[in-house]
Parts: C-alpha cells; sequence; structure tokens
C-alpha cells in the first residue's frame, strides 16, 4: 500500500513546469499529493518558511512544562520558563547534536542531554557542561531559539531566520475574536492523533469545503445549518430559497447583535491575498444552537472565561499552511495538520474545556468529543480515497465547485503563489 502510495521518482514534468501551467479553479496535477520530491519541496518552502500552528498555552500550563512538535526532519521545544513566558527552540544540543526530549509532552526542571548531560535552563542557557577547559564560554552556545508567538493563547512558531511580518496583521484581529474564550485559562480535557493516509494538501483541501458533508458526516451536519456550508441558487425550488434567505437573515442578525455585545463575529478573509493567510467568522448552530455536540446543547456546563450567554454560535478560524479551529461558549477544538510524506499527515486534535470544569460533573469526555471524533475518521477515510485516486493513470484535475469549494481554491492559489514566490517562478 504504501508503495501506491509514495511512488518511485518518475520521469516527467518539473516541479517548476506544474506550477506554471495550474489551471485557476481545478484540483493540483497528480504529483502534487503523489511525488516524494514535491514534498520536500513543501517541507522547505512552505512548512519552513510560514507561521504554523503547533499547539495552545494549556499544552504548557506550568513552569517547566514542555511540548515537542516535529516539521519534516525538524524538531522543536516549547517550554513555560519560570517566570510564566513561553520559548522555543531547537530540539538539538549545542554539543553533538543529540536530540534533547524524545516525548510529546514532559515536565523537566532544566533540559538535560542525555548524552554528555549538558544542561540548559528554560530559558535555553547552558548551564552545565563539565570537561571542557577553562576558555569554554557557556554563553555561546544557548539552544537555537525558533521564533514563537502566542495568539490568544494559540501558539504559532517559524523556522524561517525572517518570519512573514504580516503575521502581526491577523495576530491583532484574531486576538480579539478569540479573547472572550480565553484559552489561557482552559485546560485540554482530551487530545486525538490520527494519521490520515494522504497527502497533507488533501487534509487541507478537504477541510475547506463541506460540499462532501452531506451524507458524510451525519453528526457534523446536526449542530450544523446546511445553508451555512453553500449551496447552488440556479438548483434551488422557492421553499429552498425562501429558507436559504431565512438563514442570511438570521446570520445578519445575529452578527449584529453578538458585535452589539463586544463578541467580534463579522466575516475577515485574507485566505489568499496575505503572506500569512487567514479568515474567520462566528456563525450561529442549528437547533438550539449552543454548541457542536450531538444535541447542539452545551458539552460542558462551566463556560469558557467570564461568559455567560451558552448561545454564542461558533467562530471558525482557518490559518495557511496547517490548521482550523472551533470556539464555542462551552469548549474549543483546535486541529493542527503535520505533514509526515508525501502519503501520510497527522491531525491532532485538542478540545480545550474551562480549567475548573470536573470531568464527570460538569463535563463528560464521550459527548464533548463525539462529533468531531467521527468527523475526523470520516475525513481520514475520504482523504485515503483520494489518495488513492491521484495514484491512478486516469486521475487528471477535476473542476471545484463555484459555489461550495471557494475555499479549496483559495488554499490552492495561496499554496502555488508561495511556492512560485520562493522558486522565483513569475506568474503566467
Amino acid at each position: 500500500m504504501l508503495d501506491m502510495v509514495n511512488p518511485a521518482p518518475s520521469e516527467g514534468p518539473s516541479l517548476e513546469e506544474l506550477l506554471k501551467r495550474r489551471r485557476p479553479g481545478y484540483s493540483l496535477e497528480a504529483p502534487f499529493y503523489t511525488s516524494p520530491e514535491i514534498f520536500q519541496a513543501d517541507i522547505e518552502h512552505i512548512f519552513k518558511r510560514h507561521w504554523l500552528y503547533v499547539g495552545v498555552e494549556p499544552d504548557i500550563p506550568e513552569p517547566g512544562d514542555c511540548v515537542t512538535i516535529d516539521i519534516g526532519t525538524n524538531s522543536v521545544i516549547i517550554a513555560r520558563d519560570d517566570d510564566m513566558s513561553v520559548r522555543a527552540w531547537h530540539n538539538v544540543c549545542r554539543h553533538r547534536g543529540a536530540r534533547l526530549i524524545t516525548e510529546e509532552k514532559t515536565s523537566v526542571g532544566n533540559i538535560v542531554c542525555r548524552y554528555h548531560h549538558w544542561t540548559y535552563n528554560l530559558s535555553g542557557d547552558l548551564v552545565f557542561a563539565e570537561h571542557m577547559g577553562p576558555s569554554f564560554d557557556h554563553k555561546c552556545h544557548s539552544l537555537k531559539p525558533v521564533h514563537l508567538r502566542n495568539v490568544a493563547g494559540l501558539l504559532f512558531i517559524c523556522l524561517a531566520d525572517e518570519p512573514p511580518a504580516d503575521f502581526d496583521e491577523m495576530a491583532k484581529v484574531m486576538e480579539g475574536y478569540i479573547a472572550p474564550h480565553q484559552i489561557a485559562n482552559c485546560k485540554i480535557a482530551h487530545q486525538s492523533d490520527l494519521i490520515e493516509p494522504g497527502n497533507w494538501k488533501l487534509t487541507m483541501e478537504n477541510n475547506r469545503e463541506c460540499y462532501h458533508c452531506t451524507g458524510n458526516h451525519p453528526e457534523l451536519t446536526i449542530p450544523l445549518f446546511a445553508y451555512s456550508y453553500g449551496f447552488a441558487p440556479e438548483e434551488m425550488d422557492d421553499i429552498q430559497r425562501e429558507q436559504a434567505a431565512r438563514y442570511d437573515k438570521l446570520v445578519a442578525d445575529m452578527t449584529a447583535e453578538w458585535e452589539s455585545k463586544g463578541i467580534p463575529a463579522r466575516e475577515v478573509d485574507h485566505l489568499d491575498d496575505i503572506v500569512s493567510g487567514y479568515r474567520t467568522q462566528r456563525m450561529p448552530l442549528d437547533g438550539d444552537g449552543e454548541s457542536q455536540t450531538m444535541d447542539t446543547k452545551v458539552a460542558c456546563k462551566k463556560l469558557l472565561g467570564d461568559l455567560t450567554e451558552a448561545k454564542l454560535g461558533g467562530l471558525s478560524f482557518w490559518t495557511q499552511p496547517n490548521s482550523w479551529h472551533h470556539f464555542m461558549s462551552d469548549h474549543v477544538v483546535t486541529f493542527t495538520a503535520i505533514p509526515l510524506d508525501a502519503g501520510r499527515t497527522l491531525v491532532r486534535t485538542k478540545w480545550l474545556v474551562h480549567k475548573d470544569a470536573v470531568e464527570g460533573v460538569d463535563y463528560n469526555v464521550e459527548d464533548l468529543t463525539s462529533v468531531w471524533r467521527a468527523t475526523n475518521q470520516q475525513d481520514s477515510d475520504l482523504v485515503g480515497l483520494c489518495q488513492l485516486g491521484a495514484t491512478s493513470v486516469a486521475y487528471e484535475p477535476g473542476p471545484y465547485s463555484p459555489n461550495t469549494e471557494t475555499l479549496v481554491e483559495k488554499f490552492i492559489n495561496w499554496y502555488v503563489g508561495r511556492m512560485r514566490t520562493h522558486l522565483h517562478i513569475a506568474a503566467e
């Protein structure tokens, strides 16, 4: 199976040629999903040069708490210092390059290399290295830092020497949208790691549309309005058009009501017109409309932050190249996609609740996670089918729906544009 998903390199058009001839409004050619060489180019030009969402403040709630994240062959440590600040470094000892922390999550007093016991404090300074002689300068051998930004509790890193500066624009907007949910005052109630059998771009394309939701996501379509993920007006009868008009009015009315209460809600879309692409919008939920749960009611009795109203819809937030998030009054669900190889992608999902919520009293994990655990597995299966299809000689790029796949087109526009820029390819 792996040989089918990651076939051996073969003669064919170059990456530069494939980028030049990309047809707007259509999916990418097969090598973008199957080629190990293009996968390595994606790591180099996308994942090593842009801001990546990797976790949340509640991953490291106390001094000494650490998490690691692997991007290609690069491993990064994120840790909380004794002064409660959060820092990131390359997970590489400055002596002979050994990996320092091998666990995904741990707690330490200092960061100690098991090889020769070089020891670093939680500011990244080398504090112990024996047998190095009197001229050895500890200050010249601190851990190598990685750029880290905290956006209202969401943690982003960038491996580039000079990260994209327009991240500041996104952060300024999103801090206001996310702030009412107070991520720093949350805890992680559950985490799920799912390896999807597909290229990371297929994972992201699948996420950027709900054309496939009806019939494939029976759990997710309980809290989501049918009209919230697009429709074709020319295919609707009079009753359906009337229902769609009522939905549009509901969105407008609820947006005005939420914003009158200081809860940002209106759509902001910069998915393909800036380097640090993003989109956000708060949308009403169907049914009783409180949360993304099977009965659309809150899954946690203790609301987030200082919120007192359960019916605040769902705030969605998408970032390029690798994340999406949903914020409700009672919990937050965050997703990060990390490429493993040309045909596999790690999708890491975290469910956050108020830090003082008690499991079994205020919430239970099954109710909290059931919608997205089912949806994630369904999406993984669909991505796997697309990956298999991309390996067929019959595959050719297909057209995106102009009604329900506009965000997929924006993701691909962003990807192609960023690859062209880094490879110095002029758009035709």
